[in-house]
């Protein structure tokens, strides 16, 4: 593992009502190995070289004391926004583990991305977090059928497996769900595959969905993506229909997004499961606002 230096990790987002309701920021690692072929996050302007290596941030535990001590208000801590916090090397690391420790010891909350199974390993922290915090898991879904999941998203667990994790998350009474995004255009966005992920999350007792039908492209992911394309499905097309479609738009919008999300929603509705972002940042936070604002305000635990 190559540790990169770092001056913060914790940080303030700017408009904590409008994603997830999360308050601050929190990345240990640098890169991602997961091999997915549409991230973002390869983007030019994150200003990411290498980033299928990952990286860890030197002193990371010390500098996520030092700042979550520091912070004037306690609130949500979201991590997985750039790099999955649950890559292979966490598995002996621990680092992330860690930290939601010392999320849990200065009473804040935590918000979780992930496409992982290694996340229920800390069923215990996040238990003893949403003690006193609101726990939010979300688990990235796009692709019901594995064998799609493995050409899409390589190098992590399969859909299956994160079904399974949402179970066992739901299980241990943690609020979670599923972020249905990105939904790639004429691979995964047909109502079959919706639908049967949307059934699969209830039973598994998946308290949201939140989707995004669709996906972006810029700079030098579209052309990473499209390589890539051409390579797992040859002889489709999929590039040209792409070019076709989207020339160098950043937001690659389904061609069939709004019957998508009616299905989508109907069924949601059907099974009690949410899908707007207000109603699921209330039903998370629910219940925590009160005890919140009372907590830690004693001297310092360390």
């Amino acid at each position: 593992m190559k540790y990169i230096p770092a001056k913060t990790i914790v940080t303030k987002t700017k408009s904590p009502s409008s994603w997830f309701g999360i308050d601050y920021n929190m990345n240990i690692y640098k890169g991602c190995c997961h091999g997915c072929i549409y991230c973002d996050s390869r983007s030019e302007c994150y200003h990411v070289e290498n980033f299928d290596q990952v990286r860890a941030k030197e002193n990371a535990l010390q500098i996520i004391r030092d700042e979550l001590r520091r912070k004037s208000g306690t609130g949500v801590v979201g991590t997985g926004a750039m790099s999955d916090p649950y890559n292979p090397f966490e598995k002996e690391l621990e680092l992330t583990r860690h930290a939601l420790e010392l999320i849990d010891a200065f009473g804040f909350g935590a918000a979780i991305a992930t496409k992982s199974s290694l996340m229920t390993r800390d069923i215990d922290v996040l238990s003893g977090i949403a003690e006193h915090s609101p726990v939010l898991c979300k688990v990235t879904v796009t692709a019901a059928d594995d064998e799609l999941c493995r050409k899409l998203e390589p190098n992590v667990s399969p859909s299956s497996e994160r079904f399974e994790m949402i179970e066992k998350l739901s299980g241990a009474g943690l609020f979670s769900g599923i972020l249905l995004m990105p939904v790639l255009p004429f691979l995964e966005d047909d109502q079959k595959n919706v639908l049967e992920i949307v059934r699969r999350a209830s039973e598994c007792g998946a308290r949201f969905i939140y989707p995004a039908f669709g996906m972006t492209l810029r700079q030098n992911q579209r052309d990473w993506y499209y390589n890539k394309l051409e390579e797992i499905f040859p002889g489709e097309g999929l590039a040209e229909k792409y070019q076709k479609r989207y020339g160098n738009y950043y937001e690659c919008r389904s061609p069939k997004a709004a019957s998508l999300y009616k299905a989508f929603a109907a069924e949601c509705d059907r099974r009690g499961i949410l899908y707007n972002m207000k109603d699921i940042i209330a039903a998370y936070k629910r219940g925590y606002e009160v005890r919140q604002l009372s907590l830690f305000d004693g001297p310092d635990f360390f």
